[in-house]
């Protein structure tokens, strides 16, 4: 079919205004780190499901490529087209409703364009609470956070994104709508197909409305910031929280001294709680304690576990948040560290997932690594503790050349940050996804059994593979 019959078929589905052909289409065709940058057929803006049926069963016909989008917040380029200019972009933004509210259940449905503080918006007005909360929140759309599975940080209490799904509703390669939005917590009816599309990145369908779990509303919340001298101490103060705090546990985070150093040289506005002790201590521990009792309640348990912390060694000082507002001054500190990263300058970023146990050996052992193999690296260490994810990022050396250091070391860095995380048996995405920037790591790093299953399942489902091409699994 001639590009301008295609072209005017699709605007018979979405509307002429809604099919992005011309002009400047940067903020479709670009991956959110500006590393990549695409060249669409065009951009199609769909405002409902039967819509995106219509356009997945136009551009299979056509045997056109479709590379769907969300918020493009991605961190590893699973939603940029390739720049062949054939393959059209599939934007979820316009579908933002939230459907329904099922208060008794627990539950609301909505359109996977939902920004996810919308949401959270929306079930704070309810009294409730929808728990997923990451840095990209005020960008990133719901069906984005379902298709790479986004993790964020209350993991260690919720779970990542798919722990909080009940239901989905999916058009299929073929243009078909699955609807799976029941709302059911116990669904023993065959395979679980809502499992099998979180995470796959767009590969396998479009999820075009998710059913998603509600909670109530803490009474309390505290949040404490605490200077430890190792990383043996964190993962010790891990173990005594959870030990003492249990379900009340909703935050657990480390920030390497570094990371916070970068955040008080581009940043001093900030007010980073030790940050004039003469000997800095090498991590600081941000956690967040939950209660449904009542404040007191809240603050007798934390402060009783941070005297235990002090006791066994494993904190040196803390301070618990005195309002909301403080705590949320704790938290913004934390999300600060990729900013202030950025205003120094190149870096090399890593989503690693370690167990916990093993995370102070893996550090210890990568720090060396990297620091004999290329003198004057800066480690840029952070992340989701509670949860075994780190942000494990490499810095280029100070005074030197970004572009020309990741032109010639960033294969080397990224080949002995992953053969370490292999050698503590953890995985090089946590919480990122695979994208098309890490499918060489996925061949290299992931069991020729498990490819051998995914390549069956893409092939079985997307039989003409035009369902996000390069994503997650190399073209076959």
């Amino acid at each position: 079919m001639p590009t301008t019959e295609f072209l005017d078929q699709l605007r018979q589905i979405v509307g002429a205004s809604h099919v992005l052909a011309e002009g400047d289409l940067t903020a479709y065709e670009q991956d959110w780190r500006k590393r990549v940058h695409g060249k669409a057929l065009a951009v199609v803006r769909p405002g409902n499901t039967a819509e995106v049926a219509a356009v997945v069963k136009a551009c299979t016909a056509a045997q056109v490529q479709i590379v769907p989008q969300g918020g493009n917040t991605g961190l590893s380029v699973g939603s940029t087209p390739d720049d062949s200019g054939t393959q059209v972009v599939l934007s979820l933004t316009r579908m933002n409703q939230v459907r329904h509210i099922d208060r008794d259940n627990l539950s609301f449905t909505m359109d996977a364009g939902c920004i996810l503080q919308n949401l959270q918006d929306v079930a704070d007005k309810e009294g409730l609470l929808f728990p997923l909360s990451l840095a990209a929140e005020g960008s990133c759309t719901i069906g984005g956070n379902l298709g790479t599975n986004a993790g964020g940080t209350q993991v260690v209490r919720y779970g990542n994104t798919r722990d909080l799904c009940l239901g989905l509703e999916v058009v299929t390669p073929q243009g078909e709508i699955w609807d799976g939005l029941k709302g059911l917590r116990k669904d023993n009816t065959g395979y679980d197909l809502r499992n099998l599309f979180i995470g796959s990145e767009g590969t396998l369908g479009i999820i075009t409305g998710a059913t998603m779990k509600l909670f109530p509303q803490p009474a309390a919340q505290l949040t404490a910031w605490a200077a430890v001298p190792s990383m043996e101490a964190a993962v010790r103060l891990l173990g005594l929280s959870h030990q003492h705090l249990g379900a009340g546990l909703t935050g657990f985070e480390v920030m390497g001294q570094f990371a916070l150093s970068l955040v008080i040289k581009h940043m001093p506005q900030l007010r980073v709680p030790f940050a004039g002790l003469a000997d800095a201590p090498p991590y600081y521990v941000l956690l967040e304690n939950a209660d449904s009792e009542s404040e007191q309640h809240a603050r007798e348990r934390f402060e009783h576990l941070l005297e235990l912390a002090f006791e066994d060694g494993c904190v040196l000082d803390a301070v618990v948040a005195e309002s909301i507002a403080q705590a949320h001054e704790l938290w913004h500190i934390r999300e600060s560290i990729p900013l202030a990263q950025a205003e120094e300058g190149l870096n090399i970023k890593h989503d690693i997932s370690i167990a916990a146990s093993r995370i102070p050996a893996f550090v210890e052992h990568a720090d060396a690594v990297l620091q004999r193999e290329i003198p004057g690296v800066r480690l840029v260490n952070f992340g989701h503790l509670g949860d075994g994810n780190l942000h494990y990022n490499v810095q280029v050396p100070e005074g030197e050349d970004g572009k020309q250091f990741l032109r010639d070391k960033e294969g080397l860095v990224n080949h002995l940050v992953y053969e370490a995380v292999a050698a503590f048996d953890g995985s090089f995405s946590a919480e990122h996804g695979v994208g098309a920037l890490k499918v060489d790591k996925l061949e290299k790093y992931q069991s020729p059994v498990a490819l051998q299953m995914m390549h069956a399942i893409k092939n079985a489902l997307d039989p003409q593979g035009i369902m996000n091409p390069g994503v997650v699994l190399a073209k076959s």
